[in-house]
């Protein structure tokens, strides 16, 4: 009677949202001070005076029927000039207006873009570890997910792996970086080698290969990392943006694709894109969000304070003889877990109100997710319990 697939798929919800409200229910029974929930990747600050400020101007000064009307399918055109305008002047890019879809966040900017270029039976390479939703988004197409693993304790892109897994079924390359879950970032050196890799093997194979990069995360890096932007090194990219984490707009589903100007039959892939979203129904992404995104495209949420987290958290856990993957940026700390199986070290965490997230669904298994997407007076007062979980395996 129904879709086998989706109702399957409905009766087996994240994972990370089951942990999440798991929390919930615990907090309502001891206390949401006694719980110490680093679960889900929900932005813990504030977004921007300068957001409120923009949505209670165009509340006051704008039209109103404007305002909350539908826009272009592909978003209003003097928003995506702004955004691309702003692009290039980060990037050194020529991107235009032409080049740019809004979406509904960086779920829908995948979907789309996975729904636009991928065939049944054909390959999306992905790298360990990766968001399971890439599964869930993928299934849909009819194409098949290759998992590549990443190089041991650096997890960068491991080059000889990615080679050997590329066939002539490839069709595109996902990489996520800052990256969900270990907040590494991916150097020059290694997008250079993994550019020049898939370069040489469109040309064996005779077809484009597209790289698809997911970047929610692009601004919270710390340290004076460098993100590098993947159009200014490989031609067939697309780039997967939301405003959800560097604006900490997560529950208002902004965000956009920006398909690169050099681009095999650049003007093609801008069509399936426009012909996917249509087709899922992704079109005219929130008309009022567009517009805040247009009067705050160069502002950010105070990230310093996941720095603050991250090294109070790292610090702790690595004294307490943890072996943590220390992160450049997004806010996950990827720890190894001091048992075999991760799901019975996160079941033991419970003992002590501390949820964490196994990392089997995002490929690497052994490990946990820590989000310290947080308040930092939770992390100090979650460190005691984490030392007991500590001692509990001496």
């Amino acid at each position: 009677m129904y879709s086998e697939s989706l109702l399957q798929l409905g009766k087996a919800p994240s994972e990370i949202r089951e942990i999440f409200e798991y929390g919930n229910k615990r907090k309502a029974e001891i206390g949401a001070e006694n719980v110490f929930d680093f679960s889900i990747g929900n932005p813990s600050v504030p977004a921007p005076k300068s957001v409120d400020n923009a949505i209670k101007d165009l509340v006051d000064n704008f039209d109103s029927v404007a305002l909350h009307g539908y826009t272009s399918a592909q978003g209003d055109f003097k928003v995506r000039t702004t955004i691309a305008d702003y692009i290039n002047k980060k990037f050194g890019t020529k991107i235009t207006a032409e080049n740019l879809y809004m979406t509904c966040g960086a779920a829908a900017s995948l979907t789309i873009t996975l729904n636009a270029i991928m065939l049944p039976d054909e390959e999306c390479i992905v790298f360990t570890p990766y968001f399971p939703e890439y599964g869930v988004f993928l299934e849909r197409t009819g194409a098949k997910l290759v998992a590549v693993e990443s190089e041991e304790k650096t997890f960068q892109i491991d080059i000889e792996k990615l080679e050997r897994a590329i066939t002539d079924k490839t069709k595109a390359v996902i990489i996520n970086s800052p990256n969900n879950p270990s907040g590494v970032v991916y150097t020059k050196e290694t997008i250079e080698k993994m550019c020049d890799l898939l370069r040489k093997k469109e040309q064996e194979y005779g077809h484009s290969i597209f790289i698809i990069t997911d970047e929610p995360y692009r601004e919270l890096v710390y340290d004076n990392t460098e993100v590098p932007y993947i159009i200014n090194y490989y031609h067939n990219t697309f780039v997967c943006y939301s405003y959800s984490k560097a604006l900490s707009l997560p529950g208002e589903r902004i965000g956009y694709i920006v398909v690169s100007p050099e681009m095999d039959e650049e003007k093609d892939a801008y069509a399936a894109i426009c012909g996917a979203g249509r087709a899922l129904g992704y079109v005219c992404a929130s008309s009022m969000y567009q517009r805040v995104i247009e009067k705050c495209v160069d502002e950010t949420a105070d990230i310093s304070i996941y720095k603050t987290n991250r090294d109070l958290l790292y610090n702790s856990l690595t004294e307490m003889g943890y072996e943590c993957v220390y992160p450049d940026g997004a806010f996950y700390l990827f720890v190894k877990a001091m048992c075999e199986d991760a799901h019975e070290f996160c079941e033991k965490a419970k003992e002590y109100e501390l949820l964490l997230v196994p990392a089997d669904s995002f490929g690497t298994p052994g490990y946990v997710r820590v989000s310290y997407c947080v308040q930092t007076k939770q992390i100090e007062d979650a460190l005691p319990a984490f030392r007991k979980l500590a001692e509990s395996y001496r």
